[in-house]
């Protein structure tokens, strides 16, 4: 795989909901988040501009309620208000031991749908980055209910990749990668090493989401690919068991499915991004 830690680089991160908690106990997982930061504060140092796009916020605030399942959108919607801040107060602590600033984006997928919204929220990205923020971008599930029902956070960081006009996006979650088959059923099942196009033979090999915390399956990560790699933008989806990973992926050492974008596409990214930097 391609090595992507070189100062300019443009990274989102993308972690899921089960890759944030205690599997017995459903409860975030400070020393996975502690390491998680240490790594994006390292990619930062480095002088690579980073994004990370976190799930969560549910899971955070179910747990501070004490709420075992979440059954109406409106108990959804106040969890992820009560969990929202919770995880954006742990994320800014963490961030600020590594003399870190991070910052907080609220969006829905309708962000990008009007024009003028889109290039408000493209700003406001490049002045944080800028300014060596890493801001933390999380679905607004509090009033939007058409990502609580039929969202994920795979399509939204591909958006965002987009918007943001990233060399890398990285899916972590509770899989290796791209399987020819459901590796849980299947001894047979062999993992994919790289993808040069996401056509629909590749999207029926996909499944559903395993996880009771996520709303993403293969199939979403697979579409979020497509997005990616329409704009110019590789993506990777590796397994977010040890977030250590991310150092791996960005040096291009890791395991993990690679999504490689057309080279055209990545010229029209290249010359997109000079234009917006001399705007």
């Amino acid at each position: 795989m391609k090595s992507y830690l070189r100062p300019g680089s443009r990274i989102v991160v993308k972690v899921g909901s089960s890759s944030l908690r205690h599997g017995a106990t459903g409860r975030l997982d400070l020393y996975k988040l502690e390491v998680l930061v240490r790594q994006l504060a390292n990619l930062r140092n480095a002088g690579l501009d980073v994004v990370l796009v976190s799930s969560g916020a549910m899971m955070a605030g179910r747990t501070a309620l004490g709420i075992d399942s979440l059954r109406t959108l409106s108990q959804k919607q106040a969890a992820a208000s009560v969990g929202q801040a919770r995880l954006m107060m742990i994320y800014s602590k963490l961030f600020s031991e590594y003399n870190t600033v991070a910052s907080q984006v609220l969006m829905t997928k309708n962000t990008v749908a009007d024009p003028e919204h889109k290039q408000n929220a493209r700003n406001t990205f490049e002045e944080l980055l800028a300014m060596g923020v890493i801001p933390i971008v999380n679905e607004n599930d509090t009033v939007s209910t058409y990502e609580i029902q039929f969202g994920d956070n795979d399509t939204l960081s591909a958006v965002v990749s987009e918007l943001v006009q990233a060399d890398l996006l990285v899916l972590l979650s509770d899989i290796d990668g791209l399987f020819t088959s459901d590796p849980n059923t299947d001894p047979e099942a062999k993992l994919v090493r790289e993808v040069l196009e996401v056509d629909e033979s590749l999207l029926g090999m996909a499944g559903d989401s395993a996880s009771d915390v996520g709303t993403g399956g293969m199939r979403t990560k697979l579409q979020a690919a497509r997005m990616a790699m329409d704009a110019g933008t590789d993506m990777m989806i590796a397994n977010g068991r040890d977030f250590r990973v991310i150092h791996d992926l960005v040096s291009g050492k890791g395991t993990g499915t690679w999504f490689r974008a057309p080279e055209e596409n990545r010229r029209k990214r290249y010359s997109s991004r000079e234009r917006e930097c001399r705007g």
